[in-house]
């Protein structure tokens, strides 16, 4: 499966390099960020789309207008920049070294939700672009700590493996083909705007990351050349378990065959929830492990009230027992929880990597 050469070998031996040395700090919560805009639908779609999706007519917002987009936030890519640009250098300036791109529902699946299908190739593309320029402007300045974009494929609105309807348990709203191919048309967008790596996100079902990680190697096999895979998944509450019925230890075994670069866990639970789950495939994992936890867990108004200071005295606990390679932030994180946490875990020694032989036993 690895047979292909890297696109860019010097910028993985960058990354391979950073991650033998230190822990590795990757950003905090986009939605967060953008939530504190108080964007209204003509701030969503900006001059660009004032006049439509397709900007062939005035925008009245009214019952015959197009679909509205307000909370469509990886268009913001393309309707407000500079919004985008701001937060990716905020969480640069706080001490990230891997900044993931605005991308988290640019799938041709999630963007059908606001009929902007047509869009995902260069919402991909441009959401690189913009980690890109400001990865290579952080870096510029402190040339002794590279930085990376991780493209981000978020898992879609939909689930190959659960019915949505709970009176045909049967039913599926989709497929993996038709899942592998709208993997295919975002991975190759992001790797075409400057992706380091790609990461699958926030996978609540093993049957989405799989189709994912079947169209990346479409990609890379029409490439002729492939970029590390990053894999993060979601235990989706105390249970200990994925949506589609996963332990931890299940989840990294059935998707080992993709000798990821990493592999972690990521939003619905805080740092202290998620800890024995973390714990659980530092043991085992053959890779590097991540984690990127939740601000705690929301409170009644669906806020995050977990303090940077207190989220990173947990994320430095995993770091001094030995469990991350990666650490960073998901929902209600902000640039002032990734730069407690950079600085929580600054010098301690990065968790080693098993021999197969431990790995196994």
């Amino acid at each position: 499966m690895n047979a292909l050469p890297w696109k860019n070998s010097a910028r993985v031996a960058a990354l391979e390099a950073a991650l033998a040395q230190r822990i590795l700090v990757i950003d905090g919560a986009m939605g967060t960020m953008l939530q504190a805009h108080k964007l209204d639908e003509d701030g969503y779609r900006g001059e660009r789309f004032a006049r439509g999706h397709m900007g062939t007519h005035a925008h009245g917002h009214g019952p015959s207008c197009e679909h509205d987009v307000k909370g469509n936030n990886d268009l913001l890519s393309l309707t407000q920049p500079d919004i985008i640009r701001a937060v990716h250098m905020a969480y640069l300036d706080a001490g990230a070294d891997l900044v993931e791109t605005n991308t988290f529902n640019s799938t041709r699946i999630s963007q059908s939700d606001y009929h902007l299908e047509h869009l995902v190739p260069e919402l991909n593309r441009e959401g690189a672009r913009l980690a890109r320029a400001c990865c290579d402007a952080a870096e510029a300045k402190t040339p002794n700590q590279p930085r990376f974009v991780i493209g981000v494929l978020g898992p879609t609105s939909r689930t190959a493996s659960i019915s949505p309807d709970v009176n045909n348990p049967g039913f599926r709203n989709v497929g993996f083909d038709e899942l592998a191919a709208a993997y295919v048309e975002a991975a190759r967008a992001l790797i075409d705007g400057g992706a380091d790596t790609l990461m699958v996100e926030t996978i609540f079902d093993t049957l989405n990351a799989k189709a994912a990680l079947f169209g990346i190697e479409q990609v890379f096999d029409s490439l002729g050349a492939r970029v590390p895979v990053m894999i993060s998944g979601t235990i989706t509450d105390l249970s200990g378990r994925t949506l589609s019925g996963q332990t931890a230890e299940a989840f990294y075994y059935s998707l080992r065959h993709a000798r990821p670069l990493s592999i972690g866990l990521n939003c619905a639970l805080g740092a202290t929830e998620l800890r024995a789950y973390v714990d659980a495939l530092a043991r085992i994992a053959e890779c590097q492990v991540s984690t990127h936890p939740n601000a705690g867990l929301p409170n009644a108004f669906a806020e995050y009230d977990e303090t940077p200071e207190h989220m990173a005295a947990i994320v430095g606990e995993f770091a001094r027992s030995g469990l991350v390679n990666l650490v960073g932030g998901c929902c209600g994180t902000t640039p002032a929880h990734i730069a407690a946490i950079a600085q929580a875990v600054r010098g301690i020694v990065p968790r080693q990597l098993p021999s197969i032989t431990e790995a196994a036993a």
